[in-house]
């Protein structure tokens, strides 16, 4: 199950897309059963969680927090994803990318990390192989 909070005023994107994104990646991973969170918040918010978490004083892209398990009511938890679409823009920008696209990337990084998945320890070789198959027209030379 894919739940989506949208704490910003507008909207950057079409959450629907966004929400058939982590189903595909629930399938393909074999967690489709699992809950999982994907929040859009503003620069002020995530700079918030990546200071109290992480202990940078910035604002950051993406953050995940893994769950892994089973909660009271008996559903398995995977974890929330939560994403600044204003970092994602000018990050876009630079990467000569649509902000959708940004978003698309930065949900399959956060959806990876739920699984267990770290910078230098596989992450980047699965990314590698997820991205052609997730993202329409992608281009690895782009990302």
């Amino acid at each position: 199950m894919v739940v989506i909070i949208n704490k910003l005023k507008k909207n950057p994107v079409p959450l629907t897309r966004l929400k058939s994104l982590l189903q595909r990646l629930g399938r393909r991973y074999r967690v489709s059963g699992a809950e999982v969170v994907l929040t859009l918040v503003g620069p002020r918010a995530i700079r918030s969680l990546n200071r109290k978490y992480r202990h940078k004083d910035r604002p950051t892209d993406v953050l995940s927090f893994s769950l892994k398990e089973k909660g009271p009511d008996g559903k398995f938890y995977l974890g929330d994803i939560i994403i600044c679409p204003e970092v994602a823009r000018k990050q876009a920008h630079k990467q000569g990318h649509s902000l959708l696209r940004e978003i698309e990337i930065l949900t399959i990084h956060g959806f990876l990390h739920l699984l267990g998945f770290e910078h230098f320890k596989g992450m980047e070789e699965e990314e590698a192989r997820v991205r052609p198959s997730f993202l329409k027209n992608y281009r690895a030379d782009k990302s």
